[in-house]
């Protein structure tokens, strides 16, 4: 009797154990047995396409690889897609879905800095785990917000980039043309304090629009100042018609972009002219393309699940930082909960990275990633560049 009742009890204490186990893992959005549900969001369609869905399919990309190793934790990854059409009403409606609809449990995204820091107060609100994988404006991650971490290069850094990579390269006479939106002004306004902390004086400080269809204009004001090296920050439609315009009027300086149109190969269609680029480098997330050697593994899978994808730079992108997010998600444990996956974040020091080019570390900062490469095009091919 002794020995049943034993039984009995033990019986009931499993039951007991599976069930809280199994009610603690329901109170966690976006968590059962057998998946971890996370969020996306960026544009999907329109014109800047390829900062959302394209580095979104890299993310599923790297998501279904971990899924085919049995996930993390046994548990596999699902990605939740949002298209916010890269403007700020839509990142707020597409965080909005995310967390109260979708209740995903995190969030890996953010593909344009306009749509993303119109989000931000509501992503703090719902206290979703938010994983930066394109936008740039330090206003996503500064002042830190617990919730928030980025892996991609913020605005700031690379904007002192850009300037030291030309004094480097011998540019005496240096210009700025930039957007003047959010997204712009989140490069702007630090490239100024940059100059004014150097005791550089720009000879020519230029705007541009996301949709100019001509920039003559600018280019003759540019010759005219005899800027020999011009800080370029701009959507790839107005860095192309710039560029285009002024090789028109026969002007040619170096031209030094930033992550925005780091895909060299697209911005070169986009110019439409052979030849275009050969004064051009840009800082890049990753230095190189997917039709590099280095990532022909990449490419392949890529291609195989998205097989009309004109494959860019940004896929990687996806990769890389889902590559980090996976990581952090296998830090947290098993018994998992926002809390434990955001501390997680912690233990990230140092990490070398298959795709990033340089380490990344989030102990102790939410802006992971201080290491701008720079790429230039050498014979239709990405190439590094420094």
């Amino acid at each position: 009797m002794k020995r049943r009742a034993h039984a009995f009890f033990a019986t009931i204490a499993v039951a007991a154990a599976i069930a809280i186990t199994g009610a603690q893992a329901a109170e966690v959005p976006g968590v059962t047995d057998t998946e971890i549900r996370v969020g996306s969001f960026g544009p999907l369609t329109g014109p800047v396409y390829i900062y959302g869905k394209l580095t979104m399919n890299g993310v599923e990309v790297y998501f279904n690889e971990l899924n085919k190793k049995g996930g993390v934790h046994g548990r596999k990854l699902v990605l939740v897609r949002e298209d916010d059409l890269c403007k700020p009403e839509g990142g707020i409606a597409a965080v909005k879905k995310l967390a109260y609809e979708h209740k995903v449990f995190a969030i890996i995204g953010g593909g344009c800095s306009n749509a993303t820091l119109a989000a931000r107060p509501e992503i703090e609100k719902a206290g979703v785990p938010f994983h930066v994988f394109a936008a740039v404006a330090d206003g996503i991650v500064d002042p830190p917000a617990s919730n928030i971490y980025t892996t991609q290069i913020t605005a700031s850094v690379e904007s002192r980039a850009q300037i030291q990579w030309a004094l480097d390269h011998g540019a005496k006479t240096l210009a700025i043309v930039a957007q003047h939106d959010a997204w712009g002004r989140s490069r702007y306004e630090p490239m100024l304090e940059d100059f004014k902390q150097r005791g550089i004086k720009v000879v020519a400080d230029e705007e541009v629009t996301v949709d100019q269809n001509d920039g003559t204009a600018q280019a003759l004001r540019l010759k005219a100042a005899g800027a020999d090296a011009i800080m370029l920050l701009g959507y790839p439609k107005a860095a192309a018609v710039l560029i285009r315009d002024s090789i028109k009027i026969g002007y040619k300086p170096l031209w030094v972009g930033q992550t925005a149109i780091q895909d060299l190969p697209a911005l070169q269609n986009l110019i439409g002219i052979g030849g275009a680029l050969s004064d051009f480098v840009s800082i890049t997330t990753i230095p190189g393309h997917p039709d590099n050697p280095q990532y022909a593994d990449w490419r392949t899978r890529l291609k195989d699940t998205f097989p009309n994808d004109d494959l860019s730079v940004f896929n990687l992108m996806g990769v890389a930082a889902a590559e980090v997010f996976a990581k952090v998600l296998d830090a947290a444990g098993k018994d998992l909960t926002r809390e434990k996956f955001l501390e997680a974040y912690n233990t990230i020091d140092n990490y070398k990275s298959s795709v990033y080019p340089g380490p990344i570390t989030c102990k102790g900062t939410h802006k992971c990633n201080q290491s701008p490469a720079f790429v230039k095009l050498e014979n239709n091919n990405v190439v590094f560049a420094g």
